[in-house]
């Protein structure tokens, strides 16, 4: 009695965690709500380590994934597919930078927060378009 018990907290423990954990919906469009084109929305997700990010693809011809050199150390990278929908849950804390790659020229970015953190200086180094920087930069200011 006493071990059934015990075996039926221990379990309620370990899956209570994962019932605090909040999955997110991103929309991967061709036109946002506020009328910009090749957007994902929102573009700004603030997480918490275990949550999940649901790429919706709501519009043809895009994808979502991890820009080179845009997440945290010890995170790993995620690319889905184009037209695909997938979850991706977040575990590291950090900012991740995630584009969708046919349109990464024409601005078409998101930054998720996982955690209650930084931007790193770092963050916008490398080959980012203008446009993409911008959106980025403006996305950042939600920290």
């Amino acid at each position: 009695m006493i071990r059934t018990l015990t075996t039926g907290l221990a379990l309620a423990a370990l899956m209570g965690s994962a019932a605090f954990a909040e999955t997110f919906e991103v929309k991967m469009l061709n036109k946002g709500a506020d009328g910009d084109r090749m957007v994902f929305e929102p573009a700004f997700v603030q997480a918490a380590p275990g949550d999940t990010i649901r790429f919706v693809a709501t519009d043809r011809g895009h994808n979502a994934e991890i820009n080179k050199g845009m997440l945290p150390d010890g995170a790993e990278g995620f690319a889905g597919k184009i037209n695909e929908e997938f979850d991706v849950t977040l575990d590291v804390e950090g900012v991740y930078g995630v584009i969708c790659k046919p349109h990464f020229a024409m601005g078409m970015v998101m930054t998720i927060a996982v955690g209650d953190v930084e931007v790193p200086d770092t963050f916008l180094e490398g080959r980012v378009p203008r446009k993409a920087k911008e959106r980025f930069e403006a996305q950042l200011g939600n920290l």
